[in-house]
Order: structure tokens, then C-alpha cells, then sequence
């Protein structure tokens, strides 16, 4: 089995886990600071890494509740997010996401990321993305049509005070070019490079993440435009991300992020 039919099958696994829960009364695990997991993030990510162990023993892993296990020298890492959107979750919201990715020699070789509730799966090997849905596979072709952008409004905010990506909320430029959606998931990373959102953006060091290593590198399969808050490549500038379906969009999205740290300068 390949690297990318391996992710495929592991963030469909926990998809299943997901779906097949019900959310009513869940347990929660306080982790402070107002975060917390549920029964369903810890059994689902348990499902997702006994099934990477059986296939790739000699690998390493990095899970959202269990954290780093197996050898701390390995070539190969593999990120598992096992319920993204786990206050979605939690109080009946369907818009959650299961990612799975796999890290080698500093870059993303296969990732996906599933849908529980539509039975869809983004995935990639590095090269190809696509979308999975009843056994068929269609190429993912990102697209601006809609003009919907995902702002991920989570804290921390490193980026702040000069930037605090919410305030493009009401910045009045963004509002004739653009429409604001606020998900709670990074499902909607995946939603960029299928063509239903036209960009995504959030701040915060997003190197090495369970969360986001799964969606940048769909976007970046499909063709998209994707770095970091200043335009620089992502995961080596001052961090967030900006993934847009195209250039135009990146470009439109940059000058407003640029003319809130700096008022009264346009790119």
C-alpha cells in the first residue's frame, strides 16, 4: 500500500470512528486554557495510529492527545489530527475534519484529510490531490468563484498587535472583494483547494502541525497560492497562512493584510 492510500485510509478510519458517535453527554478531558478533548478525539486517534503503527513500525508519530511516539531518529514522521473541530463536535455542529499526514526530509508526501458526516476525503501524494467520494476519485481544481474567505480567529495571535487577521472582518476593502466565513475546522483548508472557498487564512506558527500540515499540502498539490501572513514561504517566515485558489486572490489578500500593519501604504 502507498504512503498516500495509507493517510487516505487512516483519516477515513477515524471519519468512521467520528460519525459513529454520538455527541450528546461526550466525555470531556479538560486541557486548560479552555481547550479540551473528547472520548471521541481520544478513541479516534487511537483507531487511526494502531492502524500507521501495523503498517509503518519503523516510523515516528506526532498525535494531538498522545503526542510523540515511536523513534525519535526516524526519517519519517507521521501527524495525526484526529477530530479537528472538536467544540464543533461537541455541541452538534457537523464541520469537522480528520487529518493525516506524513513528514519526510523536511516536507509533506501524503496527507488527507476526511470529512465524517459528507464521507468525503482530500488527498495527495505529494504531487496529485483529490477528492474521494463513493470510491471516486476527481482532481481537486481550486477556484475564487465564490469569493468566500475562512478566517481562523483561534488565539494565540503572534502576529498581534500590528496584525490580528479578525479585523479584516469589518476592513471595509475586504468587504467589497470578499465574504467572511468563520469554520472552527481546518476542514476548510481543504475547501480552498477543491474550488469551495477562495482563500483561507490564519496567524500562529504552524510548522510540524497535526492541525495544518494536512491542508497546506492539498492546497499546494492543487496549484494554489500558499505562504505565510507576509507573503514569504510557509513555515519560514514570522508565521499564519494565506492560501488562496490563485494568484490574483494571495495579492488582494496581502495588500490588506499589509495595509493593516502599515496604514495608509498599498502594495
Amino acid at each position: 500500500m502507498s504512503d498516500a492510500d495509507l493517510a487516505r485510509q487512516a483519516a477515513e478510519l477515524g471519519a468512521e470512528v467520528v460519525r459513529s458517535r454520538a455527541w450528546q453527554g461526550v466525555e470531556r478531558q479538560d486541557k486548560g486554557g479552555g481547550d479540551f478533548a473528547t472520548a471521541v478525539d481520544v478513541e479516534a486517534e487511537r483507531a487511526i495510529l494502531d492502524l500507521l503503527r501495523a503498517a509503518r513500525p519503523d516510523d515516528a508519530f506526532t498525535a494531538e492527545e498522545s503526542g510523540r511516539t515511536g523513534p525519535p531518529d526516524a526519517a519519517r514522521r507521521w501527524l495525526v489530527d484526529p477530530l479537528c473541530g472538536t467544540l464543533n463536535f461537541a455541541v452538534g455542529t457537523h464541520l469537522v475534519a480528520v487529518n493525516v499526514a506524513l513528514q519526510e526530509g523536511g516536507r509533506t508526501v501524503a496527507a488527507a484529510t476526511a470529512d465524517p458526516y459528507t464521507g468525503e476525503t482530500y488527498w495527495t501524494d505529494g504531487t496529485r490531490a483529490a477528492l474521494r467520494h463513493h470510491g471516486e476519485d476527481t482532481p481537486l481544481a481550486p477556484s475564487a468563484g465564490s469569493r468566500l474567505v475562512d478566517l481562523n480567529l483561534d488565539p494565540p495571535y503572534p502576529n498581534a498587535p500590528a496584525l490580528r487577521v479578525a479585523r479584516l472582518l469589518t476592513a471595509p476593502d475586504f468587504e467589497r472583494a470578499f465574504r467572511p466565513r468563520v469554520v472552527s475546522s481546518t476542514l476548510a483548508v481543504a475547501w480552498v483547494a477543491a474550488g469551495r472557498r477562495a482563500a483561507y487564512l490564519t496567524d500562529g506558527q504552524l510548522a510540524d502541525s497535526v492541525h495544518f500540515a494536512a491542508g497546506i499540502a492539498l492546497c499546494e498539490a492543487a496549484g494554489c497560492t500558499v505562504t505565510d501572513l507576509r507573503g514569504k514561504p510557509v513555515h519560514h517566515g514570522d508565521g499564519g497562512l494565506i492560501a488562496a485558489a490563485d494568484e490574483e486572490t494571495h495579492a488582494r489578500l496581502l495588500d490588506l493584510i499589509t495595509r493593516q500593519e502599515n496604514p495608509g501604504v498599498r502594495r
